[in-house]
C-alpha cells in the first residue's frame, strides 16, 4: 500500500519559514538570479515533517551570493564546502532556519541528476513557492518513490562520488521507516569498502542517528548484510562464530546485536521486535527516565542513540578473553573492562566526544556491575552507593543495559521467574537513587579540613579514602551526623595505628 503525502502542489511550511522565503525570493529577483528549493527541506515538507535547514540551489556562485545575502538578511555568512561551492546563511532567532545555497551545475535538471537518492532531488521554482498549481520538477520519480516508502539510489555513480551514501542510505531507510531499493542494495553491497575512506565524523553523525532510529538492531542486521557494518568497526570481525557458554542462545555477534534489540525493548521504543509485556512489566519506567534517555549529550547524539553503542560493543573482548577453567567451564574473565578499553579506541577513531567516549566506555566496562549488587537479596545502601559512585553519570543507562544483556543472553529460553528477580532488584536499586538523591551523593558531614585540624593528618591520598569510607558509612546509614562522622573517623584511624 502507497503512502499517503500531502498532494497539494505547493510546499507546506512554517510561517516563519514561509516569510523568509518571501524574503529571499524579492532579493533574488532583485539580481536576476534563478533559485530552486531542493533536497530534504522539499521532501520532509512533501511528507509532513518538520523542516528545518532549507536547501537551495542557486544559478549564481553561491560562496560570493551567500555573503550578500546575510548581510540583507541579517545573517551570518558561513562557508560549508568551498570545493563543491556550498555556503550557509544562520539567520538570528530561534525559529529561523538556516538557509544552505550551493551553486547550480549545469540546468536544474542536470544538478538533480548528481544528487544522491531520488526522493532528495525533487525541485520547486522558489519564484513559483505561493502557486497551488505550480508543478514540482522531479525527473527521477521521486514522489513516487516517497509514496511507496522506498530508498533508491539516482545512479551508482552516486555512491563514487561521496561514500557517505552507502551508510546514509539505511540512515535515511530507519529514519523513514522506507525499504532500500533491491538494484541500491546491491550497489551498495559492491561498493561498501569506500566507506573506509570516508572523513570519521561523518561516518560517526550518521551511525549515531541510524542508531537514534527505531528497529536500530534489523538496520544493523542489514548493516552487516551489505558489508559496511564491519568495514566501519572491524573489530567485530571476531565476535562473529564466537562460542559461548550453554547459558547463552546466541554466539557472541548475534548477542550483540540482539542485546540492541533488547535496548530498544527495555526503552519502550515504538516497533521494538520484542513485544512481552509480561517480560516488560518489571522493568522500570518514568517520565523522567524518558527524558534522561533523550538527553542530548554532544553533537546531537542523544544517550538513547550512545546506550546502543554501548550494546554492541559490550562483549568485544570475549574472544580475546576466552579461556576454559578445570571444570571444562568456559570463561571470559577481565572481558569487560578490556572490552571498554577496545571500545574506547573505536569512539576515538570514529571522533566521538571526550564524554561521548568515556560514557561508552564506562558503560562496556560495569555492564556487569549492576547484577553483582546483591545476591538473592535487595542490594544494601552501601551498594548502591558504591555502583552509582562508580558508575558516575551512567549508572542509569547501565542499569538497562544489564537489562537488556539478561534478556539476549537467555532469548526464547528465559526463565520468567529468574528475570522478574533480577530486574526487581535493578528497579529497586534504580528507584532508590531516584527516591533518595542523598544514597549517592550523601551531604558532607566533616571534609579535609577537619581530618587535619582535629586528628593531626597530612594532606595527601589517606585524606580522601578516609572521606569515602565516611561517606560510604552515611549512605549506609550507620551514622547520620557530624558527631558520628568524627566518631567513625577516630576508630578508623585508631583501627590503622593498630594494624
Amino acid at each position: 500500500m502507497g503512502r499517503e503525502l500531502n498532494r497539494v502542489q505547493r510546499l507546506s511550511a512554517k510561517k516563519e519559514i514561509m516569510q523568509v522565503l518571501l524574503s529571499l525570493r524579492e532579493l533574488l529577483a532583485q539580481r536576476s538570479i534563478e533559485c530552486y528549493l531542493t533536497g530534504g527541506f522539499v521532501r520532509d515538507a512533501l511528507m509532513g515533517r518538520a523542516t528545518g535547514d532549507v536547501d537551495l540551489v542557486v544559478q549564481a556562485k553561491a560562496l560570493e551570493l551567500a555573503p550578500e545575502l546575510a548581510r540583507a538578511l541579517a545573517g551570518r555568512y558561513v562557508p560549508l564546502d568551498e570545493v563543491n561551492e556550498i555556503a550557509r546563511v544562520v539567520l538570528r532567532g530561534e525559529r529561523k532556519p538556516h538557509l544552505d545555497f550551493s551553486t547550480m551545475r549545469g540546468s536544474i535538471e542536470e544538478d538533480l541528476a548528481q544528487r544522491d537518492f531520488t526522493i532528495n532531488a525533487i525541485a520547486i521554482n522558489l519564484r513559483e513557492i505561493e502557486d497551488p498549481g505550480a508543478p514540482f520538477i522531479d525527473p527521477f520519480g521521486g514522489q513516487q518513490d516517497l509514496e511507496a516508502g522506498v530508498v533508491r539510489a539516482i545512479s551508482e555513480a552516486a555512491f563514487r562520488h561521496d561514500p557517505l551514501r552507502l551508510l546514509r542510505a539505511l540512515r535515511l531507510g530507519a529514519e523513514f521507516g522506507f525499504s532500500i531499493d533491491g538494484e541500491t542494495k546491491t550497489q551498495i553491497q559492491r561498493h561498501h569498502q569506500l566507506i573506509t575512506y570516508v572523513a570519521s565524523e561523518r561516518v560517526r553523525d550518521e551511525l549515531c542517528r541510524l542508531l537514534a532510529a527505531p528497529k536500530a538492531s534489523q538496520w544493523l542486521r542489514l548493516l552487516d548484510k551489505l558489508g559496511l557494518l564491519l568495514a566501519i568497526l572491524p573489530e567485530l570481525s571476531v565476535t562473529k562464530g564466537a562460542e559461548q557458554p550453554k547459558e547463552h542462545f546466541w554466539d557472541v555477534f548475534e548477542h550483540s546485536i540482539e542485546t540492541v534489540a533488547a535496548i530498544e525493548f527495555v526503552l519502550r521504543i515504538e516497533g521494538s521486535a520484542h513485544c512481552n509485556e509480561e517480560i516488560l512489566a518489571f522493568v522500570p519506567w518514568s517520565p523522567a527516565l524518558e527524558e534522561h534517555f533523550d538527553e542530548e549529550v554532544a553533537s546531537s547524539h542523544s544517550r538513547k542513540a550512545l546506550l546502543k553503542l554501548a550494546a554492541l560493543l559490550h562483549d568485544l573482548a570475549k574472544p580475546k578473553t576466552r579461556s576454559i577453567d578445570e571444570k571444562g567451564r568456559m570463561r571470559f574473565f577481565g572481558h569487560a573492562k578490556e572490552g571498554a578499553s577496545i571500545a574506547a579506541g573505536i569512539l576515538e577513531r570514529l571522533r566521538f566526544s571526550t564524554r561521548e567516549r568515556d560514557m561508552v566506555q564506562k558503560m562496556v566496562e560495569q555492564h556487569l556491575r549492576p547484577g553483582q549488587m546483591s545476591g538473592e537479596e535487595l542490594p544494601s545502601h552501601r551498594a548502591i552507593y558504591r555502583y552509582f559512585r562508580d558508575t558516575d553519570e551512567v549508572g542509569i543507562d547501565t542499569i538497562f543495559l544489564n537489562l537488556a544483556d539478561h534478556l539476549a543472553t537467555r532469548g526464547p529460553k528465559l526463565n520468567l521467574e529468574e528475570w522478574r528477580q533480577h530486574a526487581q532488584r535493578l528497579a529497586y536499586a534504580l528507584e532508590e537513587r531516584l527516591r533518595e538523591e542523598s544514597v549517592v551523593s550523601p551531604p558532607k558531614l566533616i571534609d579535609g579540613h577537619d581530618l587535619i585540624d582535629i586528628f593531626g593528618m597530612r594532606p595527601g591520598p589517606k585524606i580522601g579514602e578516609l572521606l569515602e569510607a565516611v561517606r560510604e558509612a552515611q549512605a549506609s546509614g550507620e551514622i547520620a551526623t557530624r558527631e558520628e562522622a568524627l566518631s567513625f573517623a577516630q576508630k578508623h584511624l585508631s583501627l590503622e595505628k593498630q594494624s
